[in-house]
């Protein structure tokens, strides 16, 4: 099992006509946790939902996709909201409008008190607006002796462009976490002077993560274990609608791979993944993103859709 941890969100998509908007389910915890459990992989979301239309309408987008709500908390203020904006190749940029709304407001009261034999993934915004953020951290850093945990750097600059101050909660975070995901484009925004790969190395060298995988886009995946050389896969070839969630399907495909393997347990376990696991899990994951950017949105792909891809059905 996958807890997840995190935002959900709506974002506001453009429509065909000026002036026009479509709202979609979106959060990068919430399209993970989607991700997971179409998947295969049970992943019930720790989150704050409001109770305002936006609201109710996240909570029947992630029971209708299987995801458990269970540790969900209702939360009394309104719901996030994200303005999805696109380049001529696809690529998404937000606008956040997230003052005083639910996804942040964490208390230590709200956060389960056991999360032993599952692993747990947080990351995107939770990670970086306080006061939950902060929060978050010094609960799973609690738990980590016997928890997975599992850390997407997401980079929004537009929510914290102090890039130093950026840097210091990743490295934060990366005290915490056992495994890091991040994109290229997250790399070089923090740090600019070095190759991506590389600033993931060095992430991983320093805080002793036991995998880093770094997403490269249209040039596939990159995948890191201690002292072993790069592991790569490349992205299928798709036709590409948007890069909407993109990355969050790639985490979970990542976390469910090494789930349906055994490998998330607990840190012991994860200490057993080799170079030729990992190379499948990159290259499973890899094929999942790439099936994400063929659908407007958040919507990632079920196992058996990933599968099919793989073998060129």
């Amino acid at each position: 099992m996958v807890i997840v941890c995190g935002e959900a969100l709506v974002d506001m998509i453009p429509g065909e006509r000026p002036g026009d908007w479509r709202a979609l389910p979106g959060g990068g915890a919430a399209n993970a946790a989607v991700a997971l459990n179409r998947l295969g992989t049970a992943a019930p979301l720790l989150c704050r939902l409001s109770g305002d239309h936006f609201g109710r309408m996240l909570r029947a987008h992630l029971a209708g996709n299987g995801v458990d709500l269970g540790l969900a908390v209702d939360a009394a203020e309104p719901t996030t909201l994200a303005f999805v904006s696109f380049d001529d190749a696809g690529s998404a940029e937000y606008a956040f409008y997230l003052e005083g709304t639910a996804d942040w407001q964490w208390s230590p009261e709200e956060l389960p008190g056991d999360t032993a034999g599952a692993c747990v993934h947080a990351g995107t915004l939770a990670a970086v607006l306080d006061p939950g953020a902060a929060v978050l951290r010094s609960w799973l850093q609690a738990r980590r002796a016997e928890t997975v945990v599992s850390y997407d750097v997401n980079v929004r600059p537009s929510v914290l462009p102090d890039r130093e101050a950026y840097r210091a909660s990743a490295r934060a975070w990366c005290d915490v976490a056992h495994i890091l995901k991040a994109s290229a484009d997250d790399l070089a925004w923090l740090y600019p002077d070095r190759d991506p790969v590389q600033a993931a190395r060095a992430l991983q060298e320093e805080h002793g993560l036991a995998l880093a995988v770094v997403t490269l886009g249209a040039e596939g995946a990159v995948a890191l274990l201690p002292g072993e050389p790069p592991l790569r896969a490349g992205a299928p070839a798709v036709q590409v609608v948007d890069t909407v969630g993109a990355g969050d399907a790639f985490i979970g495909a990542v976390l469910a791979d090494l789930d349906a393997k055994g490998l998330l347990a607990g840190p012991a376990a994860l200490a057993g993944l080799d170079a030729a696991t990992a190379a499948d899990t990159l290259e499973f994951a890899a094929a999942a993103a790439a099936l994400a950017c063929t659908r407007a949105g958040a919507a990632p792909p079920t196992r058996e859709e990933v599968e099919r891809l793989r073998k060129g059905d």
